[in-house]
Formats: C-alpha cells, structure tokens, sequence
C-alpha cells in the first residue's frame, strides 16, 4: 500500500466529484467553484445532520441556488445609498406644485412605514435607502434569508397599497 489515500465517504466525496465536475467545464467557471463552496460552508455550519436524504443532490441543489443568487445580483440594477448621490445628480424641481408633491409622497412614504412593524421597517429601509442585500440584512438582524424577504415583501405590498395614489396613471 504505496501512497493510496482511503475512500471518502460522505458528503465530502460528493464535494470532490461536484469541484471536478466545474473545473472540467473550464475558465470563467468560477462562480460555480465559489457557490459550491459556499454550500459546503453551510453545511459545515448547519452541520451535516440537516441533510434529509441525498448529501449529493443536495450540495448540486444548493450550488445551483447559489449560482442563480449571484447572477440575480449581478442582473439586478446597482443602487447607491441616497447620502453617497452627488448633489448635481439630483432632478431639480423648479414649480413649486413639483416641490409640494415630492413633499407629499415623502410623508405619505414615511407615514406608510410608521404603520409596519418595526422589523420590516429595517428591513426595507436596510434594503431600499442604504442597498444592502438581503444575505446582509439577516446577517445584521439575525434573521433568515427567508425572514427578511417575507418583511421585504410585506413592506413593498403595504408601500404600493398605500402609495397607490402618487402612481403615474
């Protein structure tokens, strides 16, 4: 017995075979190496128990989710935290009908979040005003992923219920 290493079992043999199988795919296949990393990351921190069946399916599950988190980001329109905007890129209002409108839908938008819940108030806020991503935001509250998207998606209903007025017709 020169040198041979003993099988792996387990999920970590199923790592292995999943990081051959994105390095065969070649150059600019990257992203598939990181986001299978990152699923074997949270399998090491939710511990390996969690996995209900196939320890495969699962990590080629979770690295596909992972992949399309990435492109979404990437898709997805930059935004910049309104205190990092340049003055002069603002849209100037001269009328003065203009300046009370934008006064308006400021407190109507404030009063429409004053209604939620204090948590789903940060999240939007966290998400919307300052950019951060909702990977971020649970991080940062201590909430699921799931948790803060299902904030998210209360906050921007009960927003555009209550907005619906100040919509272009």
């Amino acid at each position: 017995m020169t040198g041979s290493r003993p099988p792996r079992k387990g999920w970590l043999a199923h790592y292995g075979e999943l990081v051959s199988a994105w390095r065969r795919k070649g150059p600019g296949e990257d992203d598939g190496e990181d986001a299978l990393q990152d699923s074997a990351l949270g399998l090491l921190e939710n511990g390996v128990a969690a996995i209900q069946g196939n320890p495969r399916a699962y990590l080629a599950r979770s690295t596909r989710n992972g992949l399309i988190d990435r492109h979404r980001r990437r898709a997805k329109l930059a935004v910049l935290p309104i205190d990092e905007v340049d003055e002069t890129d603002l849209p100037r209002t001269d009328s003065p009908e203009s300046t009370l409108y934008a006064q308006e839908l400021a407190g109507a938008l404030m009063a429409a979040l004053e209604e939620l819940p204090l948590k789903c108030q940060q999240v939007y806020v966290h998400h919307r005003l300052e950019g951060r991503t909702q990977a971020e935001i649970a991080d940062h509250m201590g909430l699921s992923r799931s948790m803060v998207e299902k904030y998210m998606q209360r906050a921007v209903r009960h927003i555009a219920e209550r907005l619906q007025a100040y919509a272009p017709h």
